[in-house]
């Protein structure tokens, strides 16, 4: 009898978790919201909804949300939570990343970089400086023209060619390839904006956090030592 009860309750919560579920979709699909997944945020009382579009938070009954900074606070201080949900999807396109390795390797930071971008041409000219920091650069690409752009196209024979690094640094100093058919820059640049990146250089460090902008070497070590 008590299985029996036991089974009916965690049916009853399974199906009132689908219906809220569903309707947080329905709330959100008139707005082009795609893609949804829905999940229990850090906050009682509140989804969480990594979506095609960004994260968002809504109340179960889909009649409230909201987009924005999560930040929890810690006895070391603020913390934000907002892009921790995204890191797994970050993680699983490392493959796909060009990266520049530090030798003693402290920290990681990918980049969201465009060839377009002045400023991602002057972090790039000061790779030497946070490799020897200790700093790991990823590259994502993140085309400010969007991802089925010319610049996307040309990004994409950059990412796919025999040697990656090779033809980023030669387009870094102008030599820009022909372009391709955009595939896995199609798929870097979206999740870009589940990021709300909105320009270039965008650096997503470690726990989620974005940092956006250009920061000389020095600056982006004492940031990440903190």
């Amino acid at each position: 009898m008590q299985k029996m009860l036991l089974a009916t309750a965690v049916t009853i919560l399974t199906h009132s978790a689908i219906a809220d579920d569903n309707a947080i979709k329905n709330a959100l699909s008139p707005f082009n919201v795609t893609n949804m997944e829905i999940s229990d945020s850090p906050i009682a009382g509140l989804k969480q909804v990594v979506s095609d579009q960004g994260i968002f938070y809504a109340t179960e009954d889909g009649k409230y949300f909201l987009q924005g900074t999560l930040v929890e606070i810690t006895d070391k201080g603020p913390v934000d939570l907002t892009n921790r949900p995204l890191m797994k999807k970050l993680e699983s396109m490392v493959p796909q990343m060009i990266v520049y390795p530090a030798k003693d390797q402290k920290h990681v930071v990918n980049v969201f970089t465009d060839i377009t971008c002045p400023y991602c041409m002057r972090l790039h000219k000061d790779m030497q400086g946070y490799n020897d920091r200790g700093i790991t650069i990823r590259y994502l690409a993140f085309p400010r023209a969007g991802g089925n752009s010319k610049v996307a196209g040309q990004m994409e024979a950059i990412w796919k060619s025999d040697d990656p690094k090779a033809a980023f640094d030669a387009a870094e100093k102008g030599k820009i390839p022909s372009a391709m058919s955009p595939d896995v820059v199609q798929k870097q640049y979206n999740l870009g904006l589940q990021f709300n990146v909105t320009g270039t250089p965008a650096l997503i460090l470690e726990d989620g956090t974005m940092l956006p902008g250009y920061h000389k070497p020095d600056e982006l070590i004492k940031i990440l030592d903190k």
